[in-house]
Protein backbone atom coordinates (compact mmCIF):
# COMPACT_ATOMS: atom_id res chain seq x y z
CA UNK A 1 0.00 0.00 0.00
CA UNK A 2 2.62 2.76 0.73
CA UNK A 3 4.75 1.85 -2.29
CA UNK A 4 1.42 2.44 -4.26
CA UNK A 5 0.94 6.00 -2.39
CA UNK A 6 4.84 6.77 -3.01
CA UNK A 7 3.76 6.05 -6.49
CA UNK A 8 1.03 7.91 -6.77
CA UNK A 9 3.25 10.74 -5.22
CA UNK A 10 6.06 10.49 -7.76
CA UNK A 11 3.09 10.56 -10.57
CA UNK A 12 1.28 13.97 -9.93
CA UNK A 13 5.45 15.60 -9.44
CA UNK A 14 6.05 14.31 -12.69
CA UNK A 15 2.58 16.03 -13.72
CA UNK A 16 3.28 19.08 -12.23
CA UNK A 17 6.63 19.40 -13.61
CA UNK A 18 4.94 19.25 -17.34
CA UNK A 19 2.28 21.42 -16.30
CA UNK A 20 4.64 24.25 -14.89
CA UNK A 21 6.69 24.44 -18.68
CA UNK A 22 2.80 25.27 -19.51
CA UNK A 23 1.75 29.18 -20.30
CA UNK A 24 -1.43 30.17 -18.26
CA UNK A 25 -2.89 30.66 -21.37
CA UNK A 26 -2.59 27.32 -22.77
CA UNK A 27 -4.16 26.10 -19.16
CA UNK A 28 -6.96 28.58 -19.97
CA UNK A 29 -7.70 27.21 -23.95
CA UNK A 30 -7.93 23.99 -22.00
CA UNK A 31 -10.25 24.50 -19.78
CA UNK A 32 -12.63 26.51 -21.96
CA UNK A 33 -13.45 23.34 -24.48
CA UNK A 34 -15.48 22.18 -21.52
CA UNK A 35 -18.73 22.99 -20.51
CA UNK A 36 -20.02 24.18 -17.14
CA UNK A 37 -21.41 20.85 -16.61
CA UNK A 38 -19.02 18.49 -18.37
CA UNK A 39 -15.75 16.63 -17.76
CA UNK A 40 -12.84 15.53 -19.22
CA UNK A 41 -11.83 12.01 -19.51
CA UNK A 42 -8.43 10.57 -20.72
CA UNK A 43 -8.92 7.65 -22.75
CA UNK A 44 -6.21 5.50 -23.71
CA UNK A 45 -7.10 2.08 -24.32
CA UNK A 46 -10.36 0.06 -26.14
CA UNK A 47 -12.52 3.54 -25.30
CA UNK A 48 -9.81 5.90 -27.86
CA UNK A 49 -12.77 3.85 -30.10
CA UNK A 50 -15.72 5.82 -30.31
CA UNK A 51 -17.97 3.65 -31.40
CA UNK A 52 -17.00 1.30 -28.73
CA UNK A 53 -17.55 4.31 -26.45
CA UNK A 54 -20.81 5.01 -27.67
CA UNK A 55 -21.87 1.40 -26.62
CA UNK A 56 -21.30 1.97 -23.26
CA UNK A 57 -21.09 6.04 -22.31
CA UNK A 58 -23.06 8.31 -24.61
CA UNK A 59 -22.85 11.12 -25.39
CA UNK A 60 -19.74 12.22 -25.19
CA UNK A 61 -17.61 15.35 -27.22
CA UNK A 62 -13.73 14.60 -28.86
CA UNK A 63 -12.20 17.50 -27.76
CA UNK A 64 -8.23 16.42 -27.81
CA UNK A 65 -5.60 14.10 -28.37
CA UNK A 66 -3.10 14.02 -25.20
CA UNK A 67 -0.36 11.97 -23.42
CA UNK A 68 1.26 11.21 -20.43
CA UNK A 69 5.28 11.15 -20.67
CA UNK A 70 6.84 8.88 -18.13
CA UNK A 71 4.34 6.11 -18.66
CA UNK A 72 3.89 3.06 -21.11
CA UNK A 73 1.21 1.02 -22.61
CA UNK A 74 0.62 -2.34 -21.58
CA UNK A 75 -1.57 -5.04 -22.03
CA UNK A 76 -1.22 -6.72 -18.61
CA UNK A 77 -4.46 -5.74 -16.88
CA UNK A 78 -6.24 -8.91 -15.52
CA UNK A 79 -9.66 -9.25 -17.26
CA UNK A 80 -12.74 -11.86 -16.36
CA UNK A 81 -12.17 -12.85 -20.11
CA UNK A 82 -9.16 -14.04 -18.84
CA UNK A 83 -7.04 -11.88 -21.85
CA UNK A 84 -5.02 -8.48 -21.19
CA UNK A 85 -6.52 -5.60 -20.92
CA UNK A 86 -4.79 -1.91 -21.55
CA UNK A 87 -3.23 -0.26 -18.51
CA UNK A 88 -1.10 3.11 -18.86
CA UNK A 89 1.68 1.89 -16.00
CA UNK A 90 3.92 4.93 -14.64
CA UNK A 91 7.83 4.18 -15.51
CA UNK A 92 8.92 7.73 -14.27
CA UNK A 93 11.45 6.63 -17.48
CA UNK A 94 12.43 9.14 -20.14
CA UNK A 95 10.86 8.55 -23.61
CA UNK A 96 7.97 6.30 -22.39
CA UNK A 97 4.48 8.42 -23.53
CA UNK A 98 1.16 7.23 -23.95
CA UNK A 99 -0.82 8.59 -26.14
CA UNK A 100 -4.74 8.78 -25.99
CA UNK A 101 -7.96 10.87 -26.47
CA UNK A 102 -9.70 13.42 -24.33
CA UNK A 103 -13.72 13.24 -24.16
CA UNK A 104 -15.80 15.85 -22.76
CA UNK A 105 -18.82 14.27 -20.81
CA UNK A 106 -21.68 15.53 -18.76
CA UNK A 107 -21.25 15.28 -15.32
CA UNK A 108 -24.06 12.94 -14.45
CA UNK A 109 -22.90 10.31 -16.67
CA UNK A 110 -19.26 9.90 -14.33
CA UNK A 111 -20.99 6.83 -12.25
CA UNK A 112 -21.74 5.34 -16.19
CA UNK A 113 -17.93 5.95 -17.31
CA UNK A 114 -16.70 4.14 -13.88
CA UNK A 115 -19.00 1.32 -13.95
CA UNK A 116 -18.05 0.62 -17.69
CA UNK A 117 -14.44 1.38 -16.73
CA UNK A 118 -14.53 -1.47 -13.85
CA UNK A 119 -13.88 0.76 -11.03
CA UNK A 120 -13.52 -1.47 -8.13
CA UNK A 121 -12.88 -4.77 -10.04
CA UNK A 122 -9.31 -4.03 -12.03
CA UNK A 123 -9.45 -0.03 -12.22
CA UNK A 124 -8.90 2.54 -10.01
CA UNK A 125 -10.33 6.36 -11.50
CA UNK A 126 -7.77 9.49 -11.30
CA UNK A 127 -7.11 13.14 -11.89
CA UNK A 128 -4.83 13.89 -14.04
CA UNK A 129 -3.37 16.84 -15.62
CA UNK A 130 -1.96 16.15 -19.13
CA UNK A 131 -0.86 18.45 -22.18
CA UNK A 132 -2.78 18.22 -25.49
CA UNK A 133 -3.27 19.92 -28.56
CA UNK A 134 -5.76 22.41 -26.96
CA UNK A 135 -3.64 23.01 -23.91
CA UNK A 136 -3.09 21.47 -20.35
CA UNK A 137 -6.50 19.68 -19.35
CA UNK A 138 -7.21 18.61 -16.11
CA UNK A 139 -8.74 14.68 -16.81
CA UNK A 140 -9.80 11.98 -15.26
CA UNK A 141 -8.40 8.35 -16.32
CA UNK A 142 -8.41 4.96 -15.15
CA UNK A 143 -5.12 3.11 -13.93
CA UNK A 144 -5.28 -0.56 -13.30
CA UNK A 145 -4.87 -2.48 -9.50
CA UNK A 146 -4.67 -6.10 -11.00
CA UNK A 147 -1.89 -6.61 -13.53
CA UNK A 148 -0.13 -9.53 -14.86
CA UNK A 149 2.92 -9.84 -16.54
CA UNK A 150 2.84 -11.84 -19.37
CA UNK A 151 -0.79 -11.66 -20.68
CA UNK A 152 -1.93 -10.68 -24.12
CA UNK A 153 -4.87 -9.12 -25.18
CA UNK A 154 -7.49 -11.14 -27.60
CA UNK A 155 -7.44 -9.82 -31.18
CA UNK A 156 -11.06 -7.95 -31.55
CA UNK A 157 -9.74 -6.19 -28.05
CA UNK A 158 -6.83 -4.92 -29.80
CA UNK A 159 -8.34 -3.92 -32.94
CA UNK A 160 -10.54 -1.43 -30.86
CA UNK A 161 -7.69 -0.07 -29.12
CA UNK A 162 -6.00 0.11 -33.13
CA UNK A 163 -8.92 2.20 -34.42
CA UNK A 164 -9.07 4.70 -31.81
CA UNK A 165 -5.61 5.34 -32.19
CA UNK A 166 -5.72 5.45 -36.22
CA UNK A 167 -9.21 7.40 -35.98
CA UNK A 168 -7.73 9.83 -34.11
CA UNK A 169 -4.69 10.24 -35.83
CA UNK A 170 -2.35 9.18 -33.38
CA UNK A 171 1.66 9.45 -33.90
CA UNK A 172 2.60 6.55 -36.73
CA UNK A 173 5.20 5.11 -34.59
CA UNK A 174 2.81 4.91 -31.76
CA UNK A 175 0.14 2.93 -33.67
CA UNK A 176 3.53 0.71 -35.09
CA UNK A 177 3.80 -0.17 -31.18
CA UNK A 178 0.26 -1.13 -30.75
CA UNK A 179 0.25 -3.26 -33.94
CA UNK A 180 3.29 -5.30 -33.07
CA UNK A 181 1.89 -6.38 -29.50
CA UNK A 182 0.98 -9.86 -29.81
CA UNK A 183 -2.60 -10.96 -29.73
CA UNK A 184 -4.46 -14.18 -29.54
CA UNK A 185 -8.14 -15.59 -30.47
CA UNK A 186 -11.24 -15.17 -28.49
CA UNK A 187 -12.31 -19.02 -28.29
CA UNK A 188 -15.65 -17.76 -26.93
CA UNK A 189 -17.99 -18.67 -30.07
CA UNK A 190 -19.40 -15.06 -31.37
CA UNK A 191 -17.57 -13.39 -28.80
CA UNK A 192 -15.59 -11.74 -31.08
CA UNK A 193 -18.41 -10.67 -34.16
CA UNK A 194 -20.30 -9.40 -31.30
CA UNK A 195 -17.20 -7.37 -29.89
CA UNK A 196 -16.71 -5.78 -33.24
CA UNK A 197 -20.35 -5.22 -34.51
CA UNK A 198 -20.20 -1.88 -33.48
CA UNK A 199 -17.68 -1.36 -36.88
CA UNK A 200 -20.26 -2.62 -39.29
CA UNK A 201 -20.63 0.25 -41.16
CA UNK A 202 -17.15 1.33 -40.70
CA UNK A 203 -13.81 -0.21 -42.38
CA UNK A 204 -11.48 -1.54 -39.54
Amino acid sequence: MLDQVRERVHEQAALRREVEGSTAEQLRLGEEMLQPNEFAYFAYGSNMSEPRLAQRVNPFRRIAIGYLDGYRLTFDKVSVDGSGKCDCEHTGAAGHRVWGVVFAMDVGKQAALDKAEGVGSGYDRHKIELPADIGVITAVTYFATRKKPGLSPYRWYKDHVLFGARAAQLPPEYIAAIEAIASMEDQKPGRADEQLAVYKNVLL
